[in-house]
Order: C-alpha cells, then sequence, then structure tokens
C-alpha cells in the first residue's frame, strides 16, 4: 500500500521536497504491510508449507488451524489463507477494526486496545476452547501482531477483568515501559507468557510474529502468548514495587503474585518462531529511501524508550546542535535524514489533556527548533494512531513556534498538560494517514536540507 496521499500536514505539505519526504515515510510504512510480512515467514511449494528454514508436509496434518491476534491480524490471517490455497482452515481472528479481508470461515472478533474489555475476554476464552481440541495431527499456525496484548486476554483464576485493567491504567499512567507491563501481563493472563502454545500442545506450531516492541524480544511481542516466559512472579512484584504500585495494586493480583508456580516448559519443543516485520525493517526501508532520493540517510536507534519529553527536547539538540550526538556518534552533512526508532512514554499527573507519545516527542521540539532553517521533525505512529487521539504523530519545523504564538498557543503550557493534540490541531500539523493495519512501534524523522 502506498501512504504518501495519506500524510499530509500544513507544513509538511509547503515544504518543498514535500513529495520526497512523504516517499519516505511511505516507505517505513510499506514495510510494515502484512502481506509483505507473512510472506517473508511462510511460502508453499505444493503439499510443502516452507517457514524459516523449516517444511511442513501439509498432507499429513488432520486439520490447519489460523490463530490470529493484533492490528494486522485480519490481512495476516487473509494472506496466510492464500497461501494454504486450497488446504481449508479452521480459527479466530481477533482484531480491533472491521477488515475489508476476505476471512473465509474464519470466526472474527473484535476487540478493545489499549484496555482489555469483555469482547477480548471472549476473545481469548474462544480461542482456548479451539485449541484445546487439538491433537498431535494438527498444524497452528499463529499470526501475532501489535495490540494482542489487550485484545486477547483470560485473566488468571480469582483475577478479574477489572483488576487487570485498573493494573493495566496504573501502569501505563505511571510511565513504566512497555516491557514492564507486559512483565505483569505474562505472568497473569492464561493466553499470554506462553500460555497459547501450551494450549495447543501437542499440536505442530508456527509462530510469525510482527513485532510492535523495542528490539522484538520474542517474550514482549503481544506479552509473548507462544513463547517461554524468561520473568517470574518476583520479577512482576519488583515492577510493581519500583512505581510504588503495591498499595494500589488489587488483592486479588497481589495474592497471585506471592504464590509459588511452577510450568512445564516442553511444550515448546515442536514451535517454531520468526519475527516477520519490525521497527528496523521499517527504519532500514525508511533509510533506503532517502538515499534514494538524495539524502544523507542514518539509523540512529531503534531502541528508543524514555520518557517522550525529554526525548523529543534531545532529538531536537541533535538538529540543533552539530555535536550534539546523543545517539549517534558523527552527524552526516545536509541534507540528511536522521531515524530513530522505538516506544517512549508519557508520565501523566492528575490532570491531562489530549494528546500521544508522538505528539509530545514533537511537541517537546517546538521550543528547541525554534528559528532554525531548514530542518524538520517528524514523528509517526505506524499504526496510525497515537494514544487515544486519531492522529499518529506531527510535524515540526523551525517556524512552528513563531506560527504557534500568533495563534496564542503556549507550547509549554501544552507540553505541561500532555495536551498536545489541541496544539498541533490548531496549527494543522498532525498527521492523520487513518489506522494502517500495523504496528512495528514508532519512528521520528529529523530532516536536514
Amino acid at each position: 500500500m502506498n501512504f504518501t496521499s495519506r500524510l499530509h500536514s500544513h507544513s509538511l505539505d509547503a515544504h518543498p521536497q514535500s513529495a520526497a519526504i512523504k516517499r519516505i515515510l511511505s516507505a517505513a510504512l510499506d514495510a510494515a504491510d502484512p502481506v509483505r510480512a507473512v510472506r517473508r515467514g511462510l511460502a508453499r511449494a505444493g503439499n510443502l508449507l516452507r517457514s524459516n528454514g523449516h517444511e511442513f508436509n501439509l498432507d499429513h496434518f488432520s486439520r490447519l488451524i489460523l490463530i490470529a491476534v493484533g492490528k494486522a491480524a485480519p490481512a495476516m490471517a487473509a494472506e496466510t489463507r492464500s497461501i494454504l490455497g486450497e488446504y481449508p482452515t479452521d480459527g479466530i481472528v481477533v482484531t480491533k477494526y472491521l477488515p475489508n479481508y476476505d476471512l473465509g470461515n474464519l470466526q472474527l472478533i473484535q476487540a478493545s486496545h489499549p484496555l482489555p474489555d469483555s469482547r477480548s475476554l471472549e476473545a481469548g476464552e474462544a480461542i482456548l476452547r479451539l485449541l484445546a481440541e487439538t491433537s498431535s495431527k494438527d498444524l497452528v499456525i499463529f499470526l501475532i501482531s501489535g495490540g494482542g496484548s489487550a485484545l486477547m486476554t483470560v485473566p488468571m483464576d480469582g483475577i478479574s477483568l477489572t483488576d487487570m485493567a485498573q493494573l493495566t491504567s496504573l501502569l501505563l499512567g505511571c510511565g513504566a515501559r512497555i516491557d514492564e507491563v507486559n512483565t505483569l501481563r505474562r505472568i497473569l493472563d492464561r493466553v499470554k507468557g506462553g500460555g497459547l502454545a501450551r494450549a495447543a500442545f501437542p499440536a505442530k506450531t508456527i509462530s510469525l510474529l510482527l513485532s510492535d516492541v523495542v528490539d522484538s524480544p520474542l517474550e514482549a511481542i503481544a506479552s509473548g502468548p507462544t513463547v517461554p516466559n524468561p520473568t517470574s512472579r518476583a520479577d512482576a512484584l519488583s515492577v510493581l514495587a519500583k512505581y510504588d504500585l503495591l498499595s494500589r495494586t488489587p488483592t486479588a493480583i497481589l495474592e497471585f503474585l506471592q504464590e509459588k508456580n511452577e510450568t512445564n516448559e516442553d511444550v515448546f519443543l515442536g514451535s517454531h518462531v520468526i519475527v516477520v516485520g519490525s521497527n528496523l525493517i521499517s527504519a532500514q526501508a525508511a533509510q533506503a529511501q532517502a538515499e534514494k532520493e538524495g539524502f544523507n540517510a542514518k539509523i540512529l536507534t531503534t531502541s528508543l524508550q524514555g520518557e517522550a519529553s525529554q526525548v523529543g527536547r534531545e532529538l531536537a539538540k541533535t538538529l540543533r546542535n552539530p555535536d550534539f550526538s546523543l545517539y549517534s556518534d558523527c552527524r552526516p552533512k545536509p541534507p540528511f535524514c536522521l531515524i530513530a526508532g522505538g516506544e517512549t512514554t508519557v508520565s501523566l499527573g492528575c490532570t491531562f489533556g489530549l494528546g500521544g507519545r508522538n505528539q509530545e516527542v514533537a511537541l517537546a521540539a517546538v521550543d528547541e527548533l525554534s528559528g532554525l532553517e531548514d530542518v524538520m521533525l517528524v514523528t509517526l505512529a505506524t499504526d496510525g494512531d497515537d494514544g487515544p487521539t486519531d492522529a499518529a504523530g506531527a510535524v515540526v519545523t523551525g517556524e512552528t513556534l513563531a506560527r504557534a504564538k500568533l495563534l496564542r498557543l503556549n507550547a509549554a503550557e501544552h507540553l505541561h498538560w500532555h495536551d498536545a493534540y489541541p496544539f498541533f490541531n490548531t496549527l494543522d500539523d498532525l498527521l492523520k494517514p487513518n489506522p494502517t493495519g500495523t504496528n512495528v512501534n514508532d519512528l521520528t524523522f529529523l530532516f536536514a536540507f
């Protein structure tokens, strides 16, 4: 899919190199396309299905079952069905938005994200029921993408969905990193932390993962439903203690975390797992396109984490000061395109406005870039929406602060209240590509012309 026609903002459209910049952004999104991702991990020749160096004779299986969970689930499921061709499949597709794909007889469940709801519980229970029927003569193909942690849930016995929602809100609100949030999710949920692999055993399994977490550790992608859990209940308690949440955590969750447990890891011996889409793959595609457009292009990092406001200032300093190089040993000469990927966090206070982490990164850069000529900072959530908004990010130039003052907008005040959306919306500098059907974290682009 070409996203260039869906990328618009005042500053971007007005720039002399608007078309080139849009092609660079689009290349990053195209690389995360779920159809392309599935094709990286699956191919069929006759009755042989190949995945990451392994071959499966489809004629030897009684049933082929697809379990697709995440924002990219419909597209991944549709392409997998296309690859399997005449071989019939059963399965379940769980996603946030209603798809425009032919899913055949696969059951579609529309669930909630970023917080799980009763539909998420319905989805998790339906998947466990289907997997409970599998045998060693079955092949289960798991298609896991961003959003899977919230879209599918079955809390452990004694823990309610309300307990889980409360805990997730506490963690997100205090600025916990996504890997720390997933440490809790894996322990407290029957479908996470290897739960789906255990439920599918002794069937053969293939897992195609479209990563939405920094550096793509397998256990963190959708909270690792098909891979071993490397963390413990003690680790989960440590996260709660780190953010001073023990006294605010629901009692049922604390009691569960204080119990001892044992798991059988032999269930993972027959499973095959491959990452077919990631932030790095998208950053590399953007870098290649930037070079085609005549930019000196460089990937600064794909491990970007930390408080969004601080990250925004640091990235802006990279544009302002040639000697400031937090993420790189050297900065190329203009025209250049520097690419930073990852996922920041926003620590909310008791009162806050409307926005998301990408918009906050951009807002924090406004003062730092003020007055600079021939620079641009663009933030982009690859799933097409940022926080609870319809924006994916924002565009900042050296003129943004001056334009804001003319409209009586105070950048520092909006940043204090985590209220980036109204600020950039008034300036017409939000990026609103609509949901992309994929998610490989966030990207920030630093341009000098």
